[in-house]
């Protein structure tokens, strides 16, 4: 398997010393392949995601193919791209931000995640890209500008966003993640490339009861709360422009 790529791509493969990254190099390059399969059952990575992404952050291209476990259950394989998709740069670590700018997003944030403005403890949000590190890496200066704060939910939901954007995969542009939901949640023009738009709306405390209220009323109406949520926005808002066209007496 070796002998089918050129030399200065296996010395970039050897020169990886990051160790969950080089397992995923070495298997690739004994077996052609890798499965999450492999990566949960022989390597213990129980987020396969973050190992791909590891190999990924060295700067070695990996295809993604359809794939099945050996129960035949569908799953995801990686295998090495063409070598010419890996002269890239490499990611050569996340840095560690200071305490102080960390105290300096969440304060600006309000200690709210910026996706559902939901107030949380401090300890509980975390600190993420607006461009993700897969895509720019981190700058010499970084600034909090760069950053925003997550809870815990919503940076998974990112996560899984981002690793199945074209952008992400291929182009890596940052102007394209600036301009998307997960990048800038006030300011948008797509999600992941495709025409979105979202709100993400969270009960809290003696809230909660106004939730199970508009439940059971779409229960009882035979729909999806999310729809019902919709259905009553349009008619507040057909209701609201109806009133503003009414002459004023």
């Amino acid at each position: 398997m070796a002998s089918d790529f050129p030399p200065w791509f296996l010395d970039k493969l050897n020169a990886v010393q990051a160790k969950r990254a080089r397992t995923v190099i070495q298997h690739i390059l004994k077996y052609g392949e890798i499965t999450s399969e492999d990566l949960k059952e022989k390597y213990k990575y129980h987020h396969p995601p973050r190992a791909i992404r590891d190999v990924r952050e060295q700067g070695i291209a990996l295809d993604k193919f359809p794939a099945k476990d050996s129960a035949g259950r569908a799953i995801a394989g990686y295998r090495f791209a063409d070598p010419s998709k890996s002269q890239g740069r490499i990611l050569t670590g996340r840095k560690l931000l200071s305490k102080s700018l960390k105290v300096e997003i969440l304060h600006r944030d309000g200690s709210k995640c910026a996706a559902c403005s939901t107030a949380y403890d401090a300890r509980y949000l975390q600190v993420d890209h607006r461009v993700p590190y897969e895509v720019q890496g981190d700058s010499p200066g970084a600034t909090a500008d760069e950053f925003m704060a997550l809870c815990g939910s919503c940076n998974r939901a990112k996560s899984w966003s981002c690793e199945h954007c074209e952008n992400w995969l291929t182009s890596k542009d940052p102007n394209v993640c600036l301009t998307c939901y997960w990048g800038n949640p006030t300011s948008y023009t797509h999600i992941a490339l495709a025409p979105i738009r979202r709100i993400d709306l969270v009960w809290l405390a003696d809230e909660v009861a106004e939730y199970e209220g508009l439940l059971e009323l779409a229960t009882r109406g035979g729909t999806l709360l999310p729809d019902y949520v919709k259905k009553a926005l349009r008619r507040h808002v057909a209701n609201a422009t109806s009133a503003a066209k009414r002459p004023r007496k």
